[in-house]
């Protein structure tokens, strides 16, 4: 008798399933900020770090610490890189210290021009020159009562040009009679006493004549204030000459009105009548 066969189950085959796998770099959401954040937080240690190294050093162990980031060609300079200052603690004349020929380069700095002026030795000089002036022009004004009393008018100036004297009007002293150009009495006594005082210095003179700010007109004409202080500047420079000035000394003379005022907020102040006498450098 032939064998019978298993009858199968009345079922659908098993489904075939396929899963799509997609990889994504760097992981699920990405690892740049990581980085990003890691960077910063290095970058604030060593900001505070910074931070607590200025509050907790001194100056030297400061300047210890530039040193040991300065970077050097040959070798460093004690006490120089790091220091304060444009040339880091050295100066522009300091001998090298390259290791070969001590000094090599001398300690010139600059090659100066033969023509050119100035200096330590000049400006000793010219400090000198001014308190001999002074000096001078203080003992001529203490020679009498009046010129004692007339001192007060007169002001001394260092400018880069050279030594300015102003002879200074105020309600009880004028240089000049009222809008003439004729010097007062006092005046010429007063400018005799810095005549005196000049002489011996040898140096050119520019004499400048200021006004205050009200208007005048000469009695012969029209005039105004450039013409008043001009032949102010011109009638102190006949005077010196008068008194032992000798003419070529004379640079120039000027006349600037109310232009360069004394008492700037009083434009009216008699103050700002004056007369000024530069001893050029």
């Amino acid at each position: 008798m032939a064998e019978k066969k298993p009858r199968g189950k009345n079922e659908p085959p098993p489904p075939i399933i396929v899963k799509k796998v997609t990889v994504v770099a760097g992981g699920h959401h990405g690892g740049a900020w990581k980085v990003a954040y890691a960077d910063f937080v290095t970058a604030m240690m060593a900001f505070f770090l910074m931070l607590w190294l200025l509050g907790a050093t001194t100056e030297k162990q400061r300047k210890g610490i530039a040193d040991y980031f300065t970077p050097t060609l040959v070798k460093m300079k004690q006490e120089s890189a790091g220091a304060n200052g444009l040339l880091g603690g050295s100066s522009i004349t300091d001998v090298d210290s390259y290791p070969n020929r001590a000094g090599q380069t001398g300690t010139q700095a600059l090659t100066i021009p033969r023509d050119m002026t100035g200096g330590p030795k000049e400006g000793a000089a010219h400090l000198k020159r001014v308190q001999r002036l002074k000096a001078t022009l203080d003992q001529k004004l203490q020679a009498s009562e009046q010129l004692r009393r007339l001192a007060r008018q007169v002001r001394m100036v260092d400018t880069t040009e050279g030594t300015r004297i102003d002879l200074v009007d105020d309600a009880d002293f004028s240089m000049f009679r009222l809008g003439t150009t004729v010097l007062t009495p006092e005046a010429s006594q007063l400018l005799g006493a810095i005549v005196q005082a000049v002489n011996p210095d040898g140096g050119g003179l520019t004499i400048r004549g200021h006004t205050d700010a009200l208007p005048w007109r000469s009695a012969g004409g029209p005039g105004n204030n450039w013409s008043l202080s001009a032949g102010r500047a011109e009638a102190t420079r006949q005077a010196m000459m008068r008194q032992g000035i000798a003419e070529a000394r004379f640079r120039r003379i000027e006349g600037v009105a109310d232009r360069e005022l004394l008492v700037q907020n009083n434009p009216q102040d008699p103050r700002n009548r004056r007369i000024s006498i530069l001893l050029l450098n």
